[in-house]
């Protein structure tokens, strides 16, 4: 179940809107077959364990990171392929997250006559909270990831802000891109960090595969000349629907798709609109690595399902010198977010704080 685990870990990423699964089939002791889950419309993990095992799946036991399917989408069930293989018995480390199908594979491979066992012996949770959010809501799962200076700054007064962190705290926020299927950031941050927003490797060299780039941006001031839109990887703004038809053709020839989108009553971009598309599109998993703005918006929507949060032992100071989380804030202190299920890791130097955020009210 762990190999299985490391192949889901693999694919993570690629195969949106699907989860990535692994597989792994056993026969006497010796693995003779494993497969991760393919770009949507291809094999699922399942069935390419079982075309790399061959007839060595008669009588086999199959390890899975999650409940096979049992229904009809891109692909025909993985239940009719696991049963057809005459694979003898399945070990399940999740059930599917959708309470509409939960528990339906199973119960085909049990009248089927294979034995199958729940093995909760690898965490999934992580894996899968993405996918369960989206099969559920048809809604992206939503990280807010920040790096801030001891004293809580995430540039000096003059905007300059590289490096906070260190390079073994920068190279996880890549590993993160890579995992994700979108990376969201303002327009300010574009205008003062001109990011590349690409997912890379240890050499900076950017990854094959790349998280949609999508940029909120209510007047559209994003300059066509920004690195990001000659980055590999396509490219969204969300802008608002008062920007002239001028401006929007201007932004969609320089390489970006542009969305215009109704304003909230503070006159930004309404970002649940922003969530409902990037849903329907496919978009699972989300990251934001915008400045305090977006950030802040984002929280006071209520839109933050889990939260990175990166301290270096610097201290910066200077009271005009931004925060990560602007917007409006709450009035009181017991309506303030607090995390829960929090996990502390230390980068380098740095410190890593992850958790899920929840009201206190």
């Amino acid at each position: 179940m762990q190999l299985a685990l490391q192949l889901a870990l693999e694919g993570c990423g690629t195969t949106s809107p699907n989860p990535s699964v692994g597989s792994v089939i056993v026969n006497g002791g010796t693995v003779v077959g494993q497969g991760r889950t393919q770009p949507a419309g291809q094999s699922h993990a399942e069935i390419a364990a079982i075309e790399m095992a061959g007839e060595k799946t008669v009588g086999a036991t199959m390890y899975v990171t999650l409940e096979p399917c049992c229904h009809y989408g891109r692909t025909p069930p993985c239940t009719d392929a696991i049963i057809a293989a005459k694979i003898s018995r399945v070990k399940i480390a999740t059930l599917d997250p959708n309470p509409q199908v939960s528990g339906n594979g199973i119960k085909a491979l049990e009248e089927a006559g294979i034995s199958v066992e729940v093995d909760d012996s690898v965490d999934t949770i992580e894996l899968y909270e993405g996918f369960a959010k989206h099969i559920v809501t048809n809604l992206p799962f939503v990280i807010a990831k920040f790096a801030t200076s001891l004293d809580g700054k995430i540039s000096t007064n003059s905007g300059d802000s590289k490096w906070i962190t260190g390079s073994e705290s920068r190279a996880v926020v890549h590993e993160m891109r890579r995992t994700c299927d979108a990376v969201i950031v303002g327009v300010n941050t574009i205008i003062a960090d001109d990011p590349q927003l690409t997912a890379r490797d240890q050499n900076g060299q950017a990854l094959n595969q790349q998280p949609l780039k999508v940029i909120i941006d209510t007047h559209a001031r994003t300059p066509t000349t920004s690195r990001f839109l000659s980055e590999p990887g396509e490219a969204l703004l969300f802008c608002s629907e008062n920007v002239s038809s001028e401006r929007v053709s201007e932004i969609k020839q320089s390489g970006a798709n542009v969305i215009p989108t109704k304003q909230s009553q503070e006159g930004l971009i309404h970002l649940p609109s922003v969530m409902e598309h990037l849903g329907r599109i496919g978009v699972v998993k989300v990251i934001i690595e915008g400045g305090g703005t977006i950030l802040g918006s984002f929280f006071d929507n209520g839109l933050i399902d889990k939260v990175y949060a990166f301290s270096a032992p610097i201290i910066i100071g200077g009271m005009n010198a931004p925060s990560p989380v602007e917007g409006i804030g709450v009035q009181r202190m017991n309506e303030v977010y607090e995390l829960r299920n929090i996990k502390y890791s230390q980068m380098g130097n740095d410190w890593m704080t992850v958790g899920y955020p929840i009201r206190r009210s």
